[in-house]
């Protein structure tokens, strides 16, 4: 019988590495199917809280917040793509995009745990982020994404009109970033193993055979 696990995946939908991470997650999950029977969690991380509604140019952003050139900001996405082809995922051109805000993006995930498609939801966010060139912080958009996991639209209007789930969020972020996590993504197995970045196939199931052995 596999052993049971508990994953909690702190991240942010417009986090490349999170969903690189997630990705290897994956695969080294599908490598141990008769060993492992895992239940995923998604928790929340802004990368940039204080973003306005109208984001701002990728770039830009980069270069300021990380105090890099131009070029070296081009060489880092270009290594994202390579290492996001490893895993199966192919980002779009993010050259040109924005970053931008993604607590209502959040807000929804919370409901989404609540309704059973958070994973669903998540990759949803990830691809309008990664592949669209999408805006998390678009009410449309989102509810495009709601709409295309299941989801009832009409819920999600009410949410995103409201700020329900508003509360929790923030909580959840205090507590993780309480507990020591400055960057994601963070995996959390059982609630004391962690695992950052986004690591390859290999080590993900190394680390989670060994951590099957000990429970």
């Amino acid at each position: 019988m596999p052993t049971k696990m508990k994953i909690d995946i702190v991240s942010d939908v417009s986090c490349p590495w999170c969903i690189i991470g997630y990705k290897a997650l994956d695969q080294a999950l599908l490598h141990l199917t008769e060993e492992i029977d895992a239940e995923i969690t998604w928790h929340p991380f802004e990368l940039n809280p204080h973003m306005p509604q109208e984001g701002q140019e990728i770039t830009e952003h980069i270069t300021q917040k990380y105090g890099i050139s131009a070029e070296q900001a081009a060489h880092n996405r270009e290594m994202i793509k390579q290492r996001g082809l490893e895993v199966g995922y192919e980002f779009g051109n993010r050259g040109g995009g924005r970053i931008y805000n993604t607590f209502d993006a959040h807000r929804l995930l919370h409901w989404a745990k609540e309704q059973g498609k958070q994973t669903e939801l998540k990759l949803a966010l990830f691809d309008l982020y990664f592949k669209q060139s999408g805006n998390p912080s678009d009410h449309q958009q989102l509810l495009e994404a709601v709409g295309n996991v299941g989801l009832d639209q009409a819920q999600a209007t009410q949410i995103l009109a409201s700020d329900k789930f508003a509360t929790e969020v923030r909580q959840l972020q205090q507590h993780y970033t309480n507990s020591g996590i400055q960057s994601v993504p963070a995996v959390i197995i059982n609630e004391k193993h962690l695992i950052s970045g986004g690591q390859p196939v290999a080590i993900f199931e190394q680390a989670l055979k060994q951590i099957a052995k000990e429970i």
